[in-house]
């Protein structure tokens, strides 16, 4: 399930890194409890439109900049999660390797060199 209040946290916290400011320095400056900030940032709370303004200009961000990034990673979240629903991931598989055995390339004899390689990608030919 997709939260959109982990989402805003994520862009929150991204943006205050990205200046590299502390979270004492916006809660301050956001005039929000340190705590409260960083229960934003990780999601666990939901902040107000008039606490996201405070923080918005706290980080000099215009708030439709933020949500327009949260909008961003709502959508691509919702992708992600839509594809894992409708397709399973499928198992990978080890190639079965074949073993081919050289000795001369070009008509021209040469050391006996074996090469082991996946079936579908070795085509050998007879000379």
């Amino acid at each position: 399930m997709i939260l959109l209040r982990r989402l805003l946290g994520d862009v929150l916290r991204r943006q205050r890194q990205r200046q590299g400011r502390t979270l004492r320095e916006v809660s301050s400056s956001a005039r929000v409890s340190l705590g409260y900030l960083s229960e934003v940032e990780r999601g666990q709370k939901e902040a107000s439109s008039e606490l996201l303004s405070a923080i918005c200009d706290a980080l000099d961000v215009r708030m439709s900049e933020l949500m327009r990034e949260v909008s961003d990673e709502l959508s691509l979240a919702e992708l992600a999660e839509s594809a894992a629903a409708s397709e399973p991931v499928p198992t990978p598989v080890r190639p079965m390797l074949n073993s081919v055995s050289v000795t001369s390339v070009a008509g021209v004899p040469t050391e006996r060199v074996t090469i082991k390689a996946p079936a579908e990608a070795v085509d050998v030919v007879a000379a």
